[in-house]
């Protein structure tokens, strides 16, 4: 264990300023607190605390997250308050080890609604103060390096999922490659321990065949930019289990194939140097295709900077060098902790740190639940990083796979929701490009345009597809209150009455509802029927037939007669008499395999049977009807197929569609232009045909034609 004065005089050595009687007391009271308590490897509860702020010295931290370190599990382990915390160490630190003790009791469990609504709660908590998120990192590094001593297998998995899932992104987010590197490879140990041993295996077979080569790798390379009058501090190190595993599975390569097993650390002292030192090598030695990365003029999100090439080096060895300069080379171990300002007692970082947190907290504003959060979430937080430019030359940093509909949420939600086209270095694409490093990208905007539920198909940033799902869910609860209104209008009319606003609002507890739109959007999305609310406002009312019954299909489309099951297609096993109509999600088609879907006064929704909209219904089997297509002797009935289109914007293209569709017997019945481009028009189409095949060979020939760009059977 450290012991009290090592403690004090570390943070006294980076922090001459630090309130040494404050840290003194501390220790005291966190030792006296805990006690007697142990820990699972036996040692005394308190070796835990003292580990934990041991930790955040290496990372120079304020003296303030020093001491929540110390007591950051007094409140939960101990009889200890917060208001003796507050009384004994200041509001500034009571607010921190609170912040901690909040963190610390959300267990992230494997059940997944339960896990989003805890990380939700956990981002709200670290926003607070990132302090907070930098003592609690700490205190899982020091239980992940002590999870041997867990008896129970299942408890070490679970805690080593959590931080490969959660605390090891987290770090890397705020720029401590150290922590992240070792909560990862800690993590790896207990979740694939003989991948980690054979990969341990070979780094030691490298070791033992080069002998002293990183020593002798090291005097070259400092001797060939020496003779090229560079100065330059430089250092090897071999990449982790973990990371070597990764870059494996990322890039689908073997071992052998890795470039920068071995990197090695050059720094200089100037960013001219930088550039400089990177010329000499790319002289000096065989280049290595395709690793060059210039990390100083396109920052990565969490700040760090640095030039990273491959290169055949001396001995002809495959290393990666990773050229920058002190500063840069502080901020790339420390991090978001590299920039504490302790002028006042203040603490500052830079903006850049934070706007991955502000993009969290604006998902949180706009994800439906906790669960819709979380997937956002790591979207957001765990997938590589293109960087790309606005034609001012601002720098934004995306995904890998990003659209240029991502690129307009990240420069603004204004922007994104007002998109209607993209120029990619110059020239005008659809909007569902990939964009790539080092792009152009400016943005196309109109006041008319609304986001596309389309887009949802392509964006890959939680940003993006959290604004997108909520226009759609604002959009269908305005249609529902419409509908809802009208089928409640409807039923009041059949019984005689007038429908009025102060009559629904009378019955607005009996549906646990505090608004007449609610009552009206549950209404219109079938979970009521108007029949059932004219009962509740007029008690007593003769029954007869619901006017708010669905019209059945065949009726509803005016292209058959009544069905007497003796059509060309019906559909088997439904109950006799029971409304039937075809769920417009997914628009099945005779061929399809399909499901029944029981709705209360609407009768039966007909689904395919790999349509998203059924996820909706897992927990409602009694709902579910097992019926498939009744195909008879006498003609087909006509059903609607909806595709989805990118077509020329050339004079001539929509009449080379209809004309195509028309030859292969279709009809176009509805069709709807979704975006649009100076060069491509984005559309989807209902087409009347007799069953899936039918609508195969229509998509086949509209693939073959040149006006058309891409062409696909539409779903959702």
């Amino acid at each position: 264990m450290i012991r009290q004065f090592e403690l004090v005089e570390r943070v006294k050595s980076y922090d001459p300023g630090a309130d040494e009687d404050a840290l003194n007391r501390a220790y005291v009271f966190a030792m006296k607190a805990h006690g007697s308590q142990t820990r699972a490897s036996g040692d005394p509860y308190f070796s835990h605390p003292l580990e934990v702020a041991g930790i955040l010295t290496e990372y120079k931290v304020d003296f303030a997250s020093i001491i929540t370190a110390l007591l950051h599990d007094t409140i939960e382990d101990t009889e200890t308050t917060l208001k003796e915390i507050e009384k004994h160490f200041g509001k500034e630190v009571a607010l921190l080890v609170d912040g901690v003790t909040k963190l610390t009791r959300i267990e992230f469990q494997s059940d997944q609604a339960k896990q989003a609504e805890n990380f939700r709660k956990f981002v709200l908590a670290m926003s607070e103060d990132i302090r907070v998120l930098l003592v609690k990192l700490a205190d899982r590094l020091h239980n992940m390096r002590t999870l041997h001593y867990i008896d129970d297998p299942e408890k070490r998995r679970r805690i080593a999922m959590e931080t490969m899932d959660i605390y090891a992104p987290l770090s890397e987010r705020i720029g401590i490659q150290g922590m992240k590197s070792e909560l990862e490879d800690l993590a790896f140990q207990e979740l694939n321990p003989e991948a980690r041993k054979s990969i341990l295996k070979r780094l030691e077979f490298l070791r033992q065949k080069g002998g002293d080569i990183v020593p002798r790798i090291i005097k070259e390379l400092e001797k060939t930019l020496a003779d090229n009058g560079i100065k330059a501090s430089i250092s090897g190190r071999e990449k982790t289990p973990y990371s070597v595993w990764d870059k494996m599975q990322h890039k689908d390569v073997g071992f052998e194939q890795l470039s920068d097993i071995m990197a090695f650390r050059v720094v200089v002292d100037t960013v001219e140097d930088c550039y400089r030192a990177l010329g000499v090598a790319h002289g000096a030695y065989p280049v290595v295709p395709d690793r060059f990365k210039d990390y100083i003029s396109t920052p990565k999100p969490n700040g760090y900077r640095s030039l990273h090439t491959g290169v055949f080096g001396p001995e002809r060895q495959r290393i990666e060098m990773q050229i920058r300069t002190a500063e840069m080379h502080d901020v790339a171990d420390h991090g978001l902790a590299a920039h504490w300002n302790y002028k006042q007692g203040t603490v500052e970082t830079e903006g850049l740190q934070y706007r991955w947190l502000r993009e969290l907290l604006d998902i949180i504003e706009h994800a439906a639940g906790p669960e819709e959060f979380l997937e956002h979430t790591k979207l957001e937080m765990f997938k590589d990083q293109v960087f790309c430019f606005t034609p001012r030359g601002d720098l934004i940093n995306l995904p890998r796979g990003a659209t240029p509909v991502d690129f307009a949420y990240a420069v603004h939600s204004e922007v994104g929701d007002h998109c209607v086209g993209a120029k990619i270095n110059g020239r005008m694409m659809p909007l569902r490009s990939e964009l790539r490093n080092g792009d152009q990208v400016e943005i196309v905007t109109s006041k008319a345009q609304t986001p596309s539920p389309t887009w949802e198909r392509f964006v890959v940033t939680g940003k993006a597809r959290a604004r997108v799902r909520r226009f759609v869910r604002l959009q269908e609860r305005d249609e529902y209150v419409k509908l809802g209104r009208a089928m409640l209008d409807r039923a009041f009319h059949a019984e005689g009455y007038e429908i009025s606003n102060k009559a629904l609002r009378e019955v607005l507890k009996v549906f646990n509802h505090t608004k007449v739109d609610d009552l009206c959007a549950d209404v219109g999305a079938g979970h009521h029927t108007g029949r059932e609310v004219v009962e509740a406002v007029f008690p007593g009312t003769r029954d007869k037939a619901d006017n708010d019954k669905v019209v059945p299909l065949a009726r509803a489309r005016g292209k058959q007669g009544k069905d007497d099951g003796q059509g060309g297609v019906s559909i088997k096993g439904l109950i006799p008499g029971m409304a039937v109509h075809f769920a417009d999600c997914c628009h099945p088609l005779p061929g399809d395999r399909i499901v029944g879907i029981v709705t209360t006064g609407e009768g039966v929704t007909i689904h395919t049977i790999d349509c998203e909209t059924l996820e909706e219904f897992v927990d409602a089997p009694e709902r579910w009807l097992d019926v498939s297509w009744d195909v008879g002797n006498k003609a087909p009935d006509i059903h609607v197929g909806r595709v989805h289109l990118t077509v020329l914007n050339v004079p001539g293209s929509l009449g080379e569609l209809s004309t195509v569709i028309a030859r292969n017997d279709g009809n176009i019945s509805n069709l709807k232009i979704t975006g649009r481009s100076p060069q491509f028009f984005d559309m989807l189409i209902d087409i009347e045909v007799r069953d899936v095949k039918h609508l195969t060979n229509v998509i086949a020939a509209l693939r073959a034609n040149p006006a058309i760009n891409s062409v696909e059977r539409a779903r959702g």
